[in-house]
């Protein structure tokens, strides 16, 4: 694919992502007309449309980039220490293109190896059907209780934080059903007063996280086991471990700490 303009490279190896490091103890993505490292074979370079109207350029490579005085690579979740929010949140669309480049090599109708036909688009020749970039929808809701929230330790949390309950849209539901129906059954507990928060694009590997507000109605706690490692009431002044800066939960969280969820 021929560039005829400066522009930002995401280099991904896995989901790690290619860094600069400059000279001024900032980090940023590698820029210019051509990328500083050249796509592994098979690796098609990728044209990612961003929400402010600027491409950008994305690709694999087939090995790790050796940390040096000018590039390092994180995982996408870390980098999000070290990049702009713009910049983190562009590579976070530029990794969804890469996975769902790698999931569509061939229709799922009839096997046929897929064209691509647009940056978002890839059609079987064969049969017609086209693929787009899949979106997982999932909600994620912080339950009052006066002075309290619900927080959980879910058992593929990597940390020993607790966070809010979460879960995965169904087919046929609305986002409220599956708010009421995920806080049932991961803890038993009925809820009133849901609202909508605000909403997320949650790359790992690409999904799509809504937020809500929810009040405490009645029930007991009765953790789903096979998700649930540990789950509680919270008094605001003795909060345990909260998640990173960089989720939808937290921001849940520290907005009602803040007074500002009404």
């Amino acid at each position: 694919m021929k560039v005829s303009q400066a522009t930002q490279w995401y280099i991904f190896f896995k989901d790690n992502l290619l860094i600069q490091k400059n000279a001024n103890g900032n980090y940023s993505i590698p820029f210019g007309i051509q990328p500083p490292i050249a796509p592994s074979d098979g690796q098609r370079i990728h044209r990612v449309l961003l929400p402010t109207g600027i491409y950008v350029f994305t690709f694999m490579i087939n090995y790790p980039i050796a940390e040096t005085n000018l590039w390092l690579m994180k995982g996408l979740r870390a980098s999000f220490d070290y990049l702009a929010l713009d910049d983190y949140r562009a590579a976070g669309k530029a990794y969804q293109i890469l996975y769902w480049d790698q999931h569509s090599r061939y229709c799922p109708v009839c096997g046929t190896a897929t064209k691509q036909h647009t940056d978002i688009m890839k059609k079987c020749p064969q049969c017609g059907y086209e693929l787009y970039p899949p979106i997982s929808t999932a909600i994620i809701v912080l339950i009052r209780r006066d002075d309290e929230i619900l927080l959980v330790h879910a058992r593929n949390f990597r940390g020993t934080f607790f966070g809010l309950v979460a879960g995965f849209l169904e087919a046929g539901e609305t986002l409220e059903q599956c708010v009421q129906r995920e806080v049932m059954e991961e803890t038993g507990l009925t809820i009133r007063n849901i609202t909508y928060f605000d909403s997320q694009p949650w790359p790992y590997p690409s999904g799509l996280m809504v937020g809500f507000f929810a009040d405490y109605e009645s029930g007991e706690i009765k953790l789903q086991d096979d998700e649930l490692s540990a789950g509680a009431f919270y008094h605001r002044n003795n909060l345990p471990e909260l998640p990173q800066k960089l989720s939808l939960a937290r921001r849940l969280i520290d907005t009602w700490l803040e007074g500002k969820d009404c």
